[in-house]
């Protein structure tokens, strides 16, 4: 095993996308010369937390004006009109999803406190990353899942998923591991996905070498909610 860490190592993998998804997080802590790891994180993750409040208060709001519109649009809407509309909102995820599925469940590695780490592995090593559960999101797209849930939330083309140290920033949600990945597909597709994903095959690396948490499951039946965020491309 070489001795660049796991982050250096997925850069290699992923490339200028990883990098340039990483910047995005990075930027707003690194500001003013702050370190990554110190003071200037606790301050992002408090004001990550006060976010995700204030947002589930919106949401909220959001959702009785989403039934109020639904109500209009069932009593306004030709047949005609209303059976493109439901093939366009399938297409782009916003009905729910029916079917098997596979779910990949990721967590950090156990560690007793105040243990001292193997030589030439830091506590970045331990730690579940942004770039691993897209590499399983990545894996399950290419593998032609129908339909992906992160945590219990859907999943689009446009999704951002987001790490704050350890924990998981998505559609302004804070989760703390271990992070969940489901998608409805064809099986068999899916696990061959998940073996040929690079990414994957990293984290597995690190599964094996410092006993970072990784489970693989089937599920006969599961239903994925519909997408509840913006459509739009930002």
């Amino acid at each position: 095993m070489s001795s660049l860490s796991r982050r250096a190592k997925t850069v290699l993998v992923t490339g200028s996308a990883g990098i340039a998804g990483f910047l995005f997080v990075a930027s707003g802590i690194t500001a003013d010369g702050t370190n990554l790891r110190t003071g200037g994180l606790e301050d992002l993750r408090s004001l990550v937390l006060d976010r995700a409040s204030k947002v589930g208060v919106l949401q909220s709001e959001v959702d009785t004006l989403a039934t109020e519109v639904n109500d209009l649009y069932i009593t306004k809407i030709s047949p005609a009109l209303s059976t493109q509309i439901n093939q366009l909102e399938q297409a782009t995820g916003l009905t729910p999803v029916s079917g098997s599925a596979l779910r990949i469940s990721l967590d950090d590695a156990p560690r007793e406190p105040g243990s001292p780490l193997p030589d030439g592995v830091s506590p970045d090593d331990l730690v579940v990353h942004q770039q691993d559960v897209q590499a399983v999101v990545n894996a399950m797209w290419r593998g032609g899942a129908t339909a992906i849930q992160v945590m219990d939330q859907r999943i689009i083309g446009t999704s951002a998923i987001r790490c704050v140290g350890n924990t998981l920033l998505l559609q302004g949600q804070v989760y703390s591991p271990p992070f969940v990945v489901t998608a409805i597909g064809n099986i068999s597709e899916l696990q061959q996905a998940l073996k040929e994903e690079p990414g994957v095959l990293l984290y597995r690396e690190y599964v094996e070498r410092l006993n970072l948490g990784w489970d693989v499951s089937i599920l006969n039946q599961t239903t994925i909610p519909a997408w509840q965020g913006s459509i739009e491309q930002r």
